[in-house]
């Protein structure tokens, strides 16, 4: 287990703090980019610690003898944040009563993250992409010759990016230039592996000697934390501040959002299990095409459940569309049916999101698959299991 100092939620973390096997990949990733200068996009929910692994990449490469400089492209309105980035000259707008250096120019030698980035406005979105490919600044309203800076540039966003450049709400040619490395960081309740350690870090950050019963670390656990870490971190706050310093905290010393999702199962986890079942389906025997067709056809399943199925198996298949037909029982032939078919009806990830993630996919609580006819019984001799398949196809 490792920890590392962050921002708002990395504040009290003196390194990454983390034991679940997802996020010791994103690490080793991280570790590998720190190593040269190419930029990098952080991709994750709200909350998930996108800060903690741009602070990491910068502290582990060789510009960390310069600054980290960190922009909230969502914080600042777009008349203010091109002055935040390239600084401005004395009485360029209203309000300038002095020469202000930018954001890029204090990074110089070290590195700038962009965090939001999928916030900015298309205007923005050139300025920053004229600036990446050719490094120069020149502060606003400034009449002088432009700067060179040598500034490596990490982004985050917890926006799709490739839909809002669908969507013609982000350049593409800016997405390539910042979509160099791309590290997805998954969400808290796909790695609750890392729910334990992190909530005692935080209860040891706080100075009071706390415990809690294992009543509440099962419901800690249990919790889906819609706002990831950052959640977990305001729940901690609160235990500390409404707890005694006598005994353990139990269930009653939680905060009731935590006890009282115990009772029920979010709409879009029930959604998330309908594509586990018709994943498990198809690695077992059944038909792409003559049972889970239908099921969209006849509206049993929606486009949702089928995008989420053909991204599980894509986790698997490492990006890999032509293998994901291998896995779901497809012949090779049916490929461009297939990925027509998906292109139709909207349900085409990108591959290169799952190029670095591996997943694996249990058998979920809520069988869908009634709604599918029982197979017949296979031969014993059959070429292959679908078991032995899925392993091939991961590895």
């Amino acid at each position: 287990m490792r920890a590392f100092r962050g921002s708002a939620i990395g504040e009290r973390l003196a390194s990454p703090v983390f034991a679940s096997e997802q996020m010791r990949e994103v690490f080793r990733l991280a570790k590998r980019a720190a190593a040269s200068d190419t930029k990098v996009l952080i991709t994750g929910e709200s909350g998930v610690g996108k800060d903690v692994v741009a602070r990491f990449i910068h502290t582990s490469s060789s510009r960390n003898v310069a600054d980290y400089v960190p922009v909230n492209s969502a914080g600042i309105t777009e008349s203010l944040l091109e002055s935040e980035l390239f600084g401005h000259a004395k009485g360029s707008f209203t309000g300038a009563h002095r020469d202000k250096l930018g954001k890029l120019q204090l990074a110089d030698k070290g590195t700038l993250f962009l965090d939001e980035v999928g916030e900015m406005s298309l205007r923005m979105q050139a300025v920053l992409l004229r600036f990446l490919e050719n490094g120069e600044i020149q502060a606003v309203g400034a009449a002088g010759a432009r700067v060179q800076v040598d500034v490596r540039v990490i982004a985050a966003t917890n926006r799709d990016l490739r839909e809002r450049v669908r969507a013609g709400q982000f350049r593409e040619d800016l997405l390539y230039r910042l979509q160099v490395i791309q590290l997805r960081i998954p969400p808290l309740r796909e790695r609750r592996a890392d729910i334990r350690p992190l909530a005692m870090h935080f209860l040891e950050s706080s100075g009071k000697q706390i415990t809690l019963t294992d009543a509440a670390w099962q419901a800690l656990e249990q919790y889906r934390w819609p706002g990831n870490v950052r959640e977990l971190h305001n729940v901690i706050d609160q235990i500390v501040w409404l707890s005694s310093d006598e005994g353990a905290v139990d269930l009653k010393g939680l905060p009731e959002v935590v006890t009282a999702a115990q009772n029920f199962l979010p709409a879009r986890e029930r959604r998330r299990q309908v594509a586990d079942d018709l994943y498990q389906a198809l690695v077992n025997g059944y038909s792409f095409w003559d049972h889970i067709h239908p099921l969209l056809l006849n509206r049993d399943i929606t486009r949702h459940d089928l995008r989420e199925l053909v991204r599980r198996g894509l986790s698997v298949t490492r990006g890999n569309y032509r293998k994901l037909l291998q896995l779901f029982g497809m012949q090779p032939k049916d490929y461009k049916r297939f990925m027509n078919f998906l292109m139709t009806h909207d349900c085409r990830p990108d591959f290169r999101e799952f190029r670095t993630v591996t997943t694996d996919h249990h058998a979920s609580r809520r069988d869908v698959t009634s709604l599918l006819p029982p197979l017949p019984k296979r031969e014993e001799a059959e070429d292959e299991s679908s078991e032995t398949l899925v392993k091939k196809t991961a590895s």
